[in-house]
């Protein structure tokens, strides 16, 4: 189904940290990079066609670990989630594109499992659907293992979790994503499978992990046009396309195609252009971010 682009980004070595996850603007052909290391920037700004175009000057940011971004022709913001433990860490970010400091959900520095004030302790990704839906998973292996649907003024709608392995309880929720068909997909990534619940209520639809039984599933995005679930295994360094089931039961996991990295590569989040169809992998292991394009 895709291909490696093995010319992004044109310059592999303005990638200077280890980079964590990556978010496309697809009205601007902007590419957005989360990294992590000593003295690097923690947010660097790509063209699609891979050159690099500026870095972040932001201070407000510990480690970051998930990047999302609400591109439409009213809104333009960039969300992350911050597992740092220093001042800034434990929170869920909102900036501007060019790195201003917009919103900060959670209480700054401070780990905990409140809902008034809203804590976090570890927020692992962020997921906005339209206009009014805001979809937190907590926390990349803190005390919270759960998943949190904020409306419009990011109040709390509803909320699923505990430390388990029942349905509706999580280990390690690492990353979610909505459906055009009203369905939330979690990566339970230290169960093992991927769990889907209702939108409108945070009903529990179903569960899929015989796709799973080797390494547990970091990322959940969906193709651009909506076929397939894009999910891939950081410790065997493999990257999943799962086929989307209709709406109603979502049954077992089909695996359509697979892509199978070098060893040692350790994908970790993707994002999706979907203008463009495009998919980008933040590499742990390889320290770099690279971009399939379609067949």
């Amino acid at each position: 189904l895709y291909k490696l682009d093995a010319g992004w980004p044109r310059n592999p070595a303005s990638i200077k940290g280890v980079p964590y996850d990556v978010a496309v603007d697809h009205l601007n052909s902007l590419v957005y990079v989360a990294q992590r290391g000593d003295n690097v920037s923690k947010v660097l700004v790509f063209t699609e066609d891979g050159y690099f175009k500026t870095a972040w000057k932001t201070n407000t940011l510990d480690m970051p670990h998930g990047i999302f971004a609400v591109i439409d022709e009213d809104i333009k913001s960039i969300w992350i989630t911050d597992v740092g433990q220093g001042p800034y860490g434990h929170t869920v970010k909102q900036y501007s594109p060019s790195g201003s400091l917009l919103k900060t959900l959670g209480t700054p520095g401070i780990a905990g499992s409140r809902l008034s004030p809203l804590q976090f302790d570890q927020p692992a990704d962020i997921f906005i659907k339209g206009e009014d839906e805001v979809y937190i998973v907590d926390g990349d292996g803190g005390m919270n293992n759960r998943l949190l649907k904020l409306t419009d003024d990011f109040s709390l709608q509803w909320i699923l979790g505990g430390n388990g392995t029942k349905p509706c309880q999580f280990y390690i929720p690492h990353s979610v994503a909505v459906d055009d068909m009203g369905r939330v997909w979690v990566a339970d990534r230290g169960n093992k499978r991927i769990q889907v619940f209702d939108t409108f209520l945070g009903e529990y639809i179903g569960s899929w992990d015989t796709c799973f039984l080797e390494d547990g599933p970091y990322s959940v995005r969906f193709t651009a046009d909506k076929k397939y679930l894009v999910v891939v295994q950081l410790n065997i360094s493999r990257m999943l396309f799962l086929a989307v089931p209709p709406v109603g039961g979502i049954g077992d996991c089909n695996v359509v195609s697979t892509i199978q990295m070098a060893d040692g590569v350790r994908p970790h989040l993707v994002d999706i252009n979907v203008r463009t169809g495009s998919i980008y992998v933040a590499e742990l292991g390889a320290e770099q971010v690279h971009k399939y394009v379609p067949c």
